[in-house]
């Protein structure tokens, strides 16, 4: 069983702490996304999970393993890299069979291995091409042929689809999600794309400043962010965030923006008059008869759009709410041009409150 388990890890670079003390638990078989800005800690982790970092204090395991003092070689894990570092002058073939062969591993075993790997990947009609007569996609499936053919515990991938465009990194999605579907091993992932996150995981990991904000999977990630970082981080296009108030009067509840608009609230525990802000997906604000949502409670608005960007079967709407400007989407959409007033539907059921000064998410 191939768990993967971090106890207050901490990563120090001289007096300078970059991870704090996180916690993590991972189970055998799991796909889990380590998701997070630039400098946020999520590539570190993943180096001192494979032993190319020394960690600064904490327990890493594997299996039943604490790995802490293991070289990368003796923690049975494999690494696909941002950059392919494919053999150049070495055959599709050479490139999967090297680190068996170095490994000492016997030469029936090697080839039962590269075949199968070929087989999983579609690489078998390139088997016999230098990695220069190879689509980018191609050498990244190569690259990770190499990491199946050792038949590790634990996949680790490190930004693996950065240099691709946008259409191969679509490709690459779906052919990582199958690998995982067919060779059931535990995968730690890192990306800074969002949507890699929500589309690969089983569970995704969001991370800032080298601490964990929040661990669910890309439902709960998604309906339920635990504060404004993870709000705004998770969602394309992101979640609207509105400054407000609280007015409070005979049991009721409204959070009152900056325009005078009032939206009413779900019983919450506010004071009268705390700050907070109100957030809400595009999806939740759409012109009636455009909506995602059916029939629930509903705030009517009529504005002004400022700008309309179609893309074909939704379009993006961008209108003026709370001293700020807004994003609604708009499914079946028709052409819309900008100056035109529109009535639109805020679904109540669908509205996150955060208290302004912490940014943690309130909770009836």
């Amino acid at each position: 069983m191939a768990n993967v388990t971090l106890r207050k890890v901490v990563k120090r670079y001289g007096a300078v702490e970059t991870v704090h003390g996180i916690d993590l638990a991972i189970a055998h078989d799991e796909f889990v996304v380590l998701v997070g800005p630039s400098g946020c800690g999520k590539s570190t982790t993943l180096r001192m999970i494979a032993g190319l970092e020394e960690i600064s204090g904490g327990e890493i395991e594997i299996g039943a393993r604490v790995v802490n003092a293991l070289p990368p070689r003796e923690r049975n894990i494999s690494m696909v890299f941002q950059s392919y570092a494919l053999y150049p002058h070495m055959s599709v073939a050479e490139n999967l069979a090297f680190g068996l062969k170095i490994a000492g591993t016997p030469q029936a075993e090697i080839d039962r291995r590269v075949k199968d790997a070929a087989a999983i990947l579609g690489l078998d009609p390139y088997m016999d091409r230098l990695p220069a007569n190879l689509s980018g996609g191609q050498r990244q499936r190569v690259a990770m042929g190499r990491a199946i053919v050792r038949e590790p515990d634990v996949f680790l991938f490190d930004e693996p689809l950065s240099n691709l465009d946008a259409k191969l990194r679509g490709q690459m999605r779906v052919e990582i999600k199958k690998l995982h579907q067919r060779v059931r091993t535990t995968v730690v992932y890192v990306t800074h794309d969002q949507v890699e996150a929500m589309t690969l995981a089983d569970r995704i990991v969001i991370m800032r400043d080298g601490h964990i904000e929040q661990v669910g999977t890309p439902t709960e990630v998604f309906e339920r962010p635990v504060n404004l970082f993870v709000a705004g981080f998770i969602g394309s296009p992101p979640m609207n965030q509105l400054e407000a108030r609280a007015e409070v009067r005979e049991g009721r509840a409204f959070a009152v923006l900056t325009d005078g608009t009032r939206i009413p609230l779900a019983p919450l525990p506010l004071d009268d008059g705390q700050p907070v802000v109100v957030g809400f997906r595009p999806d939740a604000l759409a012109p009636e008869g455009h909506a995602l949502y059916g029939d629930g409670e509903a705030l009517r608005l009529e504005r002004i759009v400022s700008l309309a960007e179609p893309l074909g079967t939704e379009t993006i709407l961008f209108l003026p709410l709370g001293g700020r400007e807004v994003l609604s989407r708009m499914l079946n959409p028709r052409v819309v041009q900008p100056g035109e007033t529109l009535a639109f539907r805020l679904d109540l059921a669908h509205l996150h409150v955060f208290d302004a000064a912490s940014g943690r998410r309130l909770e009836a």
